[in-house]
């Protein structure tokens, strides 16, 4: 009983504990530069609640955050945001950006990408060329 006890407790431990270290795109790109490694990135907004259950039951999944930590640069991407994004030889941003809450002009980059719904997962291979889209909300056993 004590035994089951303590694998429950490490269990709940790595549950509570289990996060993606999310990079910016910026980040990423760089980071592929000197080792070369798939990029993951989650196209999401604050107002999308589909985004937020992925958020929270998703990527906070054991295996889940330890399988993108360890075989991608995983990107979180506000496709409505002000981050401004160098690939593919040009600079993308979001020139209609207002600081304001709700609903803002999508990101260049996100319409570059094609993003038409949100949440979105984009797959670029090692040399940051597209590899696949998803999108809708998935659950971690769909990611899986």
């Amino acid at each position: 009983m004590k035994k089951l006890l303590s694998t429950l407790t490490l269990f709940c431990i790595s549950l509570v504990w289990a996060q993606v270290n999310w990079m910016t795109m910026n980040e990423a790109l760089k980071a592929q530069e000197k080792q070369p490694k798939k990029i993951i990135i989650d196209f999401y907004a604050d107002w999308c609640q589909p985004c937020h259950y992925m958020e929270q039951h998703t990527f906070s999944h054991p295996v889940i955050a330890q399988y993108l930590n360890e075989n991608y640069y995983p990107v979180r991407f506000l496709a409505d945001g002000n981050e401004k994004v160098t690939i593919y030889g040009r600079t993308f941003s979001n020139p209609g950006y207002i600081n304001k809450k709700g609903r803002k002009p999508m990101h260049e980059f996100s319409m570059f990408m094609n993003i038409n719904a949100l949440p979105s997962l984009f797959v670029l291979d090692e040399n940051s060329e597209p590899i696949t889209l998803l999108q809708g909300a998935l659950t971690a056993k769909e990611l899986e």
